[in-house]
């Protein structure tokens, strides 16, 4: 008898260590997210594009002085919507249809995007 009770309480200690194991874990931080009117009604000429719901902004001094190596392609711009701010993935105010977005080797929140010739680095826009 006395050998169950001190099963029971062996296994009533796994969990409740397991509980507060998992419980202590599971910290989640979120980023608030800018959208493309807040960007450009802080500046109406702001070269801007949206990708995967965040949106990139270029034209950023301390993001153009970073020497960053292009890695693969990930997308390209598939519309163009100078008048509206209602953004959707993929669209550009200023980049024309069909510039190719690539990932940086160095950097998650920094994508490259080539278009015409011009090589351009783009910063996700996002509240901490």
């Amino acid at each position: 008898m006395a050998e169950l009770k001190i099963k029971k309480l062996f296994y009533g200690l796994i969990a409740i260590a397991l509980f507060i194991i998992t419980g202590c874990s599971t910290t989640t931080v979120t980023i608030d997210r800018i959208d493309a009117e807040e960007v450009l009604s802080l500046n109406s000429d702001a070269d801007i594009f949206q990708y995967k719901g965040v949106i990139y902004k270029t034209n950023i001094d301390w993001v153009e002085e970073l020497s960053l190596t292009k890695d693969i392609q990930i997308g390209e711009i598939k519309m163009k919507n100078d008048e509206n701010p209602d953004f959707k993935d993929e669209m550009s105010n200023k980049l024309p249809i069909g510039a190719r977005i690539f990932s940086t080797k160095e950097r998650g929140d920094i994508l490259i995007v080539e278009a015409e010739g011009e090589i351009k680095k783009y910063l996700a826009i996002v509240e901490g």
